[in-house]
């Protein structure tokens, strides 16, 4: 069973608060716990307390004055400050307490002689006595504890996790439904600021209590958040921050209420069958691995380095971890590297000052202070001059960066976010990047597959391609052949899904009918592919005549798919499903 606690507050925790802890450990049931402490505790307890309690019979004498912060540990049934500065300052306790408040002259001020000392102190142990005594006799201190326990019992036992803070965040309620969504415990975070203890914050970009915001409405906000769990998968959350006020009508805090949707989520997804993410197209096993990775890791806030052949759309993935994550109302700011002058990529990353060099005729903000709160994405990091490596490397390190021309440090809170085509370890080894940097960077590596490598894909990639070029040049809409889908599909896209789209606005713009066909795709794609466009039944295929074409050949496919008449695409179909057709030898 749980022991009963109780806690006495006073500012030094020499004389009031040690002479009501003495009473009450002198008269309180067995099983309760009575503790003293203070917001700035003295060096020891008042030798004028300690003389008048002798008097009562109590030695109080091995009691020494504690710092309430050394007592987080204990979830007290019933906080008692005794003076005025003590029931002003004293922060939130684990658990929140209920409070009383005994408002009890200090003994040991404006006393001339130690008679009076002494007098005043008798008189202010006499009401404490009589206080402590009310306190337990009458009840009192059972009745707080058991409204405690039952508040707790129905608190707990909810799905849902609360959080409380003041208006200047400190948290002084956390419930158990809140430990468990977000692994953290009631004893870490009570009297912390909530910024402090959610990084990234829980709130994102919808916390009333920034920059000096006065939050006093009355209104009830909702929004949806991303925290990683216990076990480090990422969490939806469902966030709803009610207002607190005092009896007065006077705001003095928030409750938030936290709903998990993790599950929701995932069978909202389930159902709706998605053939894209986050504006990215694909359901190829490939891309529902990236799809996976980008839930998995946008929960957290350290840097992602993507890594994908030109044309993989490295800049969509950038922007879908920034979607997902809890950063997402933030700026996302794209920046390639590999694009600017040499002489002004300090200035475009990190901004200047007026006057710092010809032709700086105005302070400017640089990419990472435009980005503050959100995202920066470095398209071709591996592009950066050496001595913005270390600038890069200094900002990821500490936090701060320096404009050009200026000797001010500026604390920007951004995610990075890299990419490039190029093997950045092998440019370690040339002498290109610099190896700390490497590793600051590549805390989450994510690697794009090419189009080649998720041809799938390429049927959803068409029609969204389709539709996005209809839709900005008004066309009608057209539809792909058959055959037209067969080029597309046997083409090794070389610059990947850039190049697929690059084809689409070709062929929409040269077909003059409804259908797409192979005569309207580039001549690049169709000059070495040899396509049947006679209308009808496609040739049969048997086993013995693609083996005996296929031994011919040398096993080129291309060849054996021409001698056969048949598409390249329906070839390797039918060697799919019958491998016995390949000779060993080949």
């Amino acid at each position: 069973m749980k022991k009963k606690s109780l806690l006495f507050i006073c500012t030094e925790n020499s004389a009031r608060s040690q002479m009501a802890e003495g009473f009450a450990k002198n008269i309180a049931p067995d099983g309760v716990l009575v503790l003293s402490a203070g917001t700035q505790p003295a060096s020891e307890t008042h030798k004028m307390a300690i003389s008048v309690m002798n008097d009562h019979g109590i030695d109080i004498s091995s009691q020494k004055p504690k710092k309430i912060s050394a007592l987080k540990r204990y979830r007290f049934d019933l906080v008692i400050t005794l003076c005025s500065s003590a029931r002003e300052n004293c922060s939130p306790l684990a658990g929140s307490p209920p409070r009383v408040h005994w408002n009890l002259d200090d003994p040991a001020v404006n006393i001339d002689t130690k008679k009076e000392t002494k007098k005043a102190f008798r008189e202010c142990a006499d009401k404490i006595k009589a206080l402590v005594s009310d306190l337990f006799n009458r009840g009192y201190f059972e009745a707080f504890a058991t409204q405690k326990k039952n508040t707790e019992n129905i608190l707990n036992h909810l799905s849902q996790g609360l959080i409380a803070h003041d208006l200047k965040r400190k948290i002084f309620f956390f419930s158990e439904g809140a430990e468990r969504l977000t692994g953290l415990s009631e004893i870490d975070v009570i009297g912390k600021d909530c910024h402090d203890v959610f990084i990234p914050r829980i709130c994102g970009d919808h916390c009333s209590f920034c920059d000096g915001s006065d939050y006093s409405g009355s209104e009830v906000k909702c929004h949806s958040t991303i925290n990683p769990g216990m076990d480090g998968n990422r969490k939806e959350l469902e966030i709803t921050v009610v207002p607190l006020k005092d009896e007065n009508g006077k705001m003095d805090g928030v409750i938030a209420c936290l709903r998990d949707r993790t599950e929701f989520k995932k069978i909202s997804d389930a159902l709706a069958e998605r053939n894209s993410f986050s504006s990215i197209i694909g359901r190829s096993a490939k891309m529902i691995d990236v799809f996976e990775q980008i839930k998995s890791i946008s929960g957290y806030d350290m840097p992602v380095s993507i890594f994908g052949k030109t044309g993989t759309g490295k800049e969509v993935i950038a922007n879908a971890i920034h979607d997902e994550s809890i950063r997402r109302d933030n700026p996302f700011v794209p920046i390639n590297c590999g694009a600017l002058p040499e002489g002004l990529v300090e200035s475009e990353l990190f901004g200047h000052v007026k006057g710092s060099f010809s032709g700086a005729v105005r302070d400017k903000k640089g990419r990472f202070e435009l980005a503050d709160g959100g995202t920066i994405f470095l398209d071709e990091v591996a592009e950066l001059p050496k001595h913005i490596q270390v600038k890069l490397l200094r900002f990821l390190q500490e936090g701060v960066l320096e404009k050009v021309g200026s000797e001010k440090n500026i604390k920007v809170n951004v995610r990075i976010i890299s990419a490039t085509n190029k093997d950045l370890k092998k440019e370690v080894q040339k002498g290109n990047f610099r190896e700390d940097l490497y590793y600051r960077i590549k805390v989450i590596p994510v690697t794009l597959p090419p189009l080649q490598d998720r041809k799938s894909d390429i049927p959803l990639l068409v029609e969204h391609f389709i539709n996005k070029m209809i839709k900005t040049n008004k066309k009608n809409q057209k539809n792909v052949s058959k055959d037209a889908v067969n080029v597309l599909m046997n083409y090794s896209w070389p610059g990947n899904v850039r190049e697929l789209e690059n084809v689409i606005q070709f062929a929409v713009i040269k077909s003059t009918g409804n259908v797409i066909t192979p005569k309207d795709l580039p001549m690049e794609l169709t000059e070495n592919i040899d396509i049947s466009l006679k209308r009808g039944p496609s040739k049969k295929l048997d086993t013995n005549s693609v083996k005996t074409t296929l031994v011919r050949t040398g096993g080129n496919k291309a060849k054996a798919a021409k001698i056969l008449d048949v598409g390249r695409a329906t070839l390797y179909r039918f060697i799919n499903d019958h491998p016995e057709v390949v000779p060993d030898d080949l």
